[in-house]
């Protein structure tokens, strides 16, 4: 794992390509394919070092998305919170600049290109 201490858990691979256009920095982004198995969670928290690292949270803003974060939550009591408005429901659709906005909000860097 690369020196920086912080990751961000999104549902799927389209979550992930937006969220590492925006992001200045190099933070690991990482995908749970949608709802997780208990064993699949306990997995990834182990190959992750979840335990161990600030962990932030953005799904998308509907009924699997919130399933997924309790679920997310109730193992990672740790983690931050990144929401997205109600009314993109999907961070793949969230328009780029609402997502830096939300990303900043949690003090990660974004590119500035995204806040104009």
């Amino acid at each position: 794992m690369e020196a920086d201490q912080r990751i961000i858990i999104v549902e799927g691979k389209t979550d992930l390509k937006q969220v590492k256009k925006i992001l200045e920095e190099d933070i690991d982004v990482i995908c749970t394919y949608g709802t997780l198995g208990v064993e699949r969670l306990e997995e990834m928290i182990e190959e992750y070092q979840l335990d161990e690292l600030d962990v932030y949270i953005l799904v998308d803003e509907d009924e699997s998305g919130q399933k997924l974060r309790k679920q997310l939550s109730r193992e990672l009591p740790h983690a931050q919170h990144i929401y997205i408005d109600k009314s993109f429901r999907e961070v793949a659709t969230t328009p780029l600049n609402h997502l830096a906005v939300a990303l900043l909000s949690k003090n990660l860097k974004v590119k500035t290109e995204w806040l104009k």
